[in-house]
């Protein structure tokens, strides 16, 4: 993810799993905001609003329970 990348706020029904291995983000995961860097991980269950911010140029590995078809 580029520095400087908004993702928008948005919901799926999809639980996503994630973690960092390089760079920094800024969360907002329903009403809480969260500052993720390197060894950072976060959970967001399905239907749960949320954004993002990209800090710095970022690398993340993140995982959707069921698949999202639209990413395969």
């Amino acid at each position: 993810l580029e520095k400087g990348s908004v993702i928008p706020r948005h919901s799926h029904p999809h639980e996503q799993t994630g973690y960092v291995i390089s760079g920094k983000m800024l969360f907002t995961i329903g009403d809480e905001r969260f500052e993720a860097e390197a060894g950072d991980s976060w959970n967001i269950p399905g239907n749960v609003e949320h954004d993002v911010e990209v800090l710095e140029d970022t690398v993340v590995l993140e995982v959707f329970s069921p698949p999202r078809e639209d990413y395969l």
